[in-house]
């Protein structure tokens, strides 16, 4: 199918007038289009837009809040748990990176837990938050079981993304954002949309046994943890998104594992959880409570030169810091327009005919 190009001021005002339209306020509306632009423009196009119909059908479901009363349930200088009353982690995970930074710019670094929330979009977009302010940004979150354990064929663990932000002065900042299995459930869902199979290593079928079928995870399938295969480390992709299960969901209240509610609003969500809905974890870091602000940037712009240095395997492939494709992609899209799969785009035109939105 062809893609439709579409400016991005243009789906940015459209998504945050389908916000207001369903009960946000103009703060959360704006939070919530930024987060899903933001996903859009550096490329992660299966978070971006392309989830706007998803969170519609939980607020529908009476699964996400579209007016929730954030509010923070304990805390320390350094630290905070916050209740977000069932809204979507677009809006709590802004709310609970605010708080982050006000606390390390009172005590030098902050932790923040986040539990009864929602999917929260990409994790660099709250992470990036603390750039501005000269924090290094932190922000990982669980999700929906569909990652299976290393040795398993059961569905465990969410695909539990973690993005570290570190700022720099005469470069750009190095963001790393990836998830903890082999593939993120968005990649599927973009190769089934194009009708493509997928690599080896992403998923397994209901058997355990490995596919290409990028159907296979709607076949009672399961993803595979960063890794894929026993002789290539996954055990360690599994830790990794243990870590992160522990910290969003067992730290702050939230459910944890099997037990983290579906995205999407058809599935039920267990009975007798554990824990309050999504969780998210965010911490924040200010350069200067470790050393002179001056010596830091100078050695962070140091560090990327001597990695964009790095001898290239191909002359014509350099090597690349992590977070360049996604900021190179987002130059270019903000210049060209961001290419919409047909399938979404006719996804957010009937969005748009049923609250009378033109997109």
């Amino acid at each position: 199918m062809e893609e439709v190009i579409i400016a991005s001021e243009k789906l940015h005002r459209f998504v945050v007038q389908v916000f207001e339209h369903v009960g946000f306020s103009s703060e959360h509306a704006l939070q919530g289009a930024n987060t899903l632009l933001d996903a859009d423009l550096r490329g992660i196009d299966s978070h971006g837009v392309a989830r706007l119909s998803g969170y519609i059908r939980l607020l529908e479901a009476g699964r996400a809040n579209a007016k929730p009363n954030i509010y923070i349930t304990r805390e320390t200088p350094s630290t905070a748990n916050i209740d977000a009353d069932l809204a979507l982690g677009l809006v709590s995970g802004a709310y609970a990176m605010n708080v982050a930074i006000e606390k390390a710019n009172n005590v030098g670094s902050a932790w923040v837990t986040v539990h009864n929330s929602n999917h929260f979009g990409i994790a660099a977009h709250h992470a990036m938050k603390a750039l501005p302010h000269d924090m290094i940004g932190i922000a990982m979150t669980n999700a929906s079981p569909l990652v299976a354990p290393a040795g398993s064929k059961q569905r465990m663990l969410g695909t539990n993304p973690m993005c570290f932000a570190f700022p720099s002065r005469n470069q750009h900042p190095v963001i790393v954002d990836t998830a903890t299995s082999a593939a993120a459930n968005g990649k599927l869902e973009i190769a089934q949309r194009k009708n493509k199979s997928v690599p080896e290593g992403w998923i397994q079928t209901e058997n355990g046994e490995n596919t290409t079928d990028a159907n296979a995870l709607k076949n009672k399938g399961s993803l595979l943890p960063l890794g894929s295969f026993a002789e290539l480390g996954y055990h360690k992709g599994y830790g990794l998104g243990a870590v992160v299960d522990i910290f969003s969901g067992v730290l702050g209240g939230a459910n944890f594992g099997p037990f983290v509610p579906p995205f999407v609003s058809f599935l039920p969500v267990l009975p007798n959880a554990p824990g309050k809905g999504v969780g998210h974890i965010f911490g924040v870091m200010r350069v200067d409570a470790f050393q002179e602000k001056e010596d830091y940037y100078r050695n962070m712009d140091l560090w990327i030169e001597t990695f964009q240095k790095s001898i290239p395997i191909n002359i014509e492939n350099p090597v690349l810091i992590p977070g360049q494709p996604e900021r190179e992609c987002a130059e270019e899209r903000m210049l060209y327009g961001i290419p919409l799969h047909q399938l979404v785009y006719n996804d957010l035109t009937e969005i748009g005919k049923k609250y009378n939105i033109i997109l």
